[in-house]
């Protein structure tokens, strides 16, 4: 009787486990980057009847109006003519393609605020505005 010897495949797993680890870093850090962009402040008003948001576009823009009514983009406050110019630079990066806009006004806050963000994006050329609320309370 002769003996086999079984033969495994073996190679350098160091390259693997680099890869493995530059993906967890890289999720890491864009989750966290996820996280800083929304305010958690904003407390936002309840809209039970409203249809909730199946698929987000990718060129959205949140905007967010706090309850002093300062707007903000990414918690960087802006003016509305700093604002609109901001949002014509976009607009201009993307001709052709319409850029969503959703304003994410706190429930305490007044119409006038919400309304300073509306007219920054109608400056800017950008007519497809949502607006964010909860349906149901958590």
């Amino acid at each position: 009787m002769r003996k086999h010897s079984e033969e495994y495949l073996t190679g350098n797993l160091t390259a693997m486990i680099d890869v493995v680890f530059q993906l967890i870093i890289f999720f890491v850090c864009t989750v966290n980057m996820q996280d800083k962009a929304i305010d958690d402040s904003i407390r936002l008003a309840m809209a039970p009847h409203g249809e909730p948001v199946v698929r987000k576009d990718p060129l959205e823009i949140n905007l967010d109006v706090d309850a002093r009514g300062q707007v903000s983009l990414n918690r960087d406050p802006y003016s509305r003519d700093e604002l609109a110019n901001m949002l014509k630079k976009v607009v201009q990066e993307h001709p052709g393609q319409p850029i969503p806009v959703i304003i994410r006004g706190d429930a305490a806050t007044k119409h006038e605020a919400i309304q300073k963000a509306m007219d920054a994006c109608v400056k800017a050329g950008i007519w497809k505005i949502k607006f964010a609320a909860f349906k149901e309370r958590r």
